[in-house]
């Protein structure tokens, strides 16, 4: 679809152990394991060839590998595989490629043929330097694994890491949450993800929830933790996002932009845009999900794709404000009508509800999210749902 930004999206299912808050497709295999490197590749190739027509001549923004654990590959199969990509579809000359990496996984000298193998961009999983918090999330590594891994990212070259962390978590106060965001400060990474623990369905902590902080904590934590990175220079441009100027993540703001992406791998989603008689139409796509299914279906005639759907017109717009809404800088009204078909004037009685609850800005030329409304973001959405 002419105009519409492409990505794409690379799943590695496998885990060494899985979190009790994780609700991604990860499957924990045990230190050690030996993981089907070239079988899992040549499935990879298969089902990016499956997906080829849906570029429609389109280059790619940005490549993210997520997880799972990508870590556990090898540098030598992130240099095959995105040889294959590059063959089968062009590359823009700014190209992001991002690998997502636990400290906890890493062999010393992996990062180096990481870089070689042309990714430019590192997301740490870090979640907490503390380890009575770490413990409780399951996480594999030590705050000092963390560290090593930064360094050594450093070394090897790589000028683009972001750290993830969470906050909210069992048994942590205002100062230990803060303590966390000043080890990563220190680090002087370009871009934090700072979100906070959730208890999501069909995970261990949902069916066992730990003791969590009391609300008036979490909101504690929230503000102080927004003002300490927005003092250390770094700008908010998402709910859960900090970078420093220019250092935005591309292959995320392609997501919330509602730009397209192709999605391989076990499990991979897809989203792919359409013309239609008002404005787009959206598919979304998805792949095989258990691992051993889908290597079994590298030489099936049924292909990798377990199911997708059209987003019809109702669906849509909600689809779109879930996304464009979490960005600090909201979404001009042309986007807004180019993607969903309908004026912003439609939203009529509810929006003018939104404003004056305080949860939505609007100028004339763009929608976004109050900074109360970011915080509040489900009822917004529940309001523009109904309209």
């Amino acid at each position: 679809m002419s105009g519409v930004p492409l990505a794409l999206y690379v799943h590695v299912p496998w885990c060494v152990r899985k979190c009790p808050y994780c609700d991604f497709n990860s499957h924990g295999v045990g230190r050690g394991a030996s993981l089907p490197e070239a079988a899992y590749l040549d499935a990879l190739i298969g089902d990016l060839e499956a997906d080829l027509g849906h570029a429609d001549g389109r280059e790619l923004i940005s490549i993210f590998i997520g997880g799972g654990t990508p870590s556990l590959m090898s540098g030598d199969f992130y240099r095959r595989l995105l040889a294959a990509v590059a063959s089968r579809l062009p590359f823009a000359d700014d190209i992001e490629i991002t690998l997502e990496a636990n400290p906890g996984t890493l062999e010393r000298g992996r990062f180096a043929a990481y870089r070689s193998a042309g990714i430019n961009r590192l997301s740490l999983g870090v979640q907490s330097f503390h380890a009575e918090q770490l413990a409780a999330l399951g996480r594999i590594h030590s705050g000092d694994d963390a560290l090593a891994a930064f360094r050594e990212a450093r070394e090897a070259g790589f000028d683009n890491v972001n750290l993830d962390l969470m906050h909210g978590l069992p048994g942590q106060t205002p100062e230990l949450a803060l303590a966390d965001l000043d080890r990563a400060l220190e680090l002087a990474p370009e871009h934090l993800s700072w979100y906070q623990l959730t208890l999501e369905p069909n995970t261990e902590f949902h069916t066992h929830p730990p003791s969590l902080p009391a609300e008036e904590t979490l909101w504690d934590i929230q503000d102080l933790g927004h003002e300490r990175l927005q003092t250390a220079g770094f700008e908010r441009y998402e709910i859960s996002a900090y970078a420093r100027p220019r250092r935005r993540a591309r292959h995320n703001l392609n997501y919330w932009s509602f730009g397209d992406y192709l999605g391989i791998g076990a499990g991979a989603h897809g989203k792919l845009s359409r013309p239609g008689e008002r404005g787009l139409t959206i598919e979304r796509r998805w792949k095989t999900r258990q691992p051993d299914a889908y290597l079994r279906r590298t030489n099936d005639p049924r292909g990798f794709v377990a199911g997708a759907r059209g987003v019809d017109e109702e669906a849509l717009v909600l689809e779109f404000a879930m996304n464009a809404l979490r960005l600090v800088d909201g979404v001009p009204m042309s986007v807004w009508e180019a993607h969903t078909g309908r004026p912003l004037s439609q939203l009529g009685d509810r929006l003018a509800e939104a404003r004056e609850k305080g949860l939505v800005v609007q100028d004339g030329t763009r929608l976004q999210a109050s900074p109360q409304g970011l915080l509040f973001l489900n009822d917004l959405l529940v309001l523009l749902d109904d309209a």
